[in-house]
């Protein structure tokens, strides 16, 4: 298959998906496994197929932003968030302003409210979730979940905030209501401000260096005085000082001021 830049290049106007920002064997490997499956054989056959085709254009979207996701992933990590940070937070402000950046299909800012329901009334929690993938929100937004993306999850906040339905799980309003997805993308979207706690895991290890160097600043400029970047588990900021963070904890960087 040939002709990749101008396939990323008739992307870019179309989703305002810039695929040049990611690494390149990696996402080439990605869509041309997805052409081959669709039995397409060049990138332009491919290219004017989800032209025409809505579910097609879907389906590559859900495939680019790589939607795996369950709760309390790395539960050592949300451990840290409740033993360490989320206290250290509430120190300096009585109502934290949350981002869960690329936030899939939900289980990440569903997870931080039913942590968060440990410290403060459930009506004094608010998370701002984005994504960019609508289909992926859009399972969020409806809230049902397999009981294995629970097995991290403790038990008492599976009994008191899902409600079983046969073998799946439908999150409650309760926990729901506090979540406002938008759409959202990291590479040109404006980001929040002020924000005193920025989730953003496993997403950054697809980007080019150069990419997440800019990301890195944009997060910088995005959290208020004090504020924490939680980032994945593969993903420890080298040189974190370079874009005037300073790690807390593994995996937790604090804005310097």
């Amino acid at each position: 298959m040939r002709d990749y830049d101008g396939f990323i290049g008739k992307v870019y106007k179309k989703t305002g998906i810039d695929l040049s920002s990611y690494k390149e064997r990696q996402m080439k490997r990605r869509i041309e496994s997805l052409i081959t499956r669709n039995q397409f054989t060049t990138y332009d056959d491919y290219y004017e197929a989800i032209c025409r085709d809505s579910k097609l254009l879907n389906e590559f979207i859900n495939y680019l932003t790589i939607n795996v996701s369950e709760f309390y992933r790395n539960p050592q990590q949300w451990e840290v968030l409740e033993n360490d940070i989320i206290p250290y937070l509430l120190k300096h402000k009585s109502k934290l302003k949350i981002w869960s950046a690329a936030c899939s299909t939900g289980e990440e800012p569903y997870s931080l409210v039913m942590l968060l329901t440990k410290f403060l009334k459930l009506n004094d929690i608010s998370i701002i979730a984005t994504d960019l993938d609508d289909g992926a929100m859009s399972k969020a937004k409806t809230g049902i979940y397999s009981a294995k993306s629970l097995e991290n999850l403790p038990k008492d906040f599976v009994y008191n905030y899902f409600q079983k339905i046969n073998e799946s799980y439908m999150i409650k309003d309760t926990i729901k209501n506090q979540v406002s997805f938008k759409k959202h993308n990291l590479l040109e979207s404006p980001y929040p401000d002020k924000c005193d706690l920025i989730v953003c895991r496993n997403v950054m290890i697809y980007f080019t260096e150069e990419t997440k160097n800019k990301m890195y600043h944009k997060f910088y400029d995005s959290l208020d005085s004090n504020g924490v970047l939680f980032v994945g588990s593969t993903e420890q900021i080298i040189l974190p000082n370079r874009y005037n963070l300073a790690p807390m904890k593994t995996f937790f960087y604090q804005k310097l001021k």
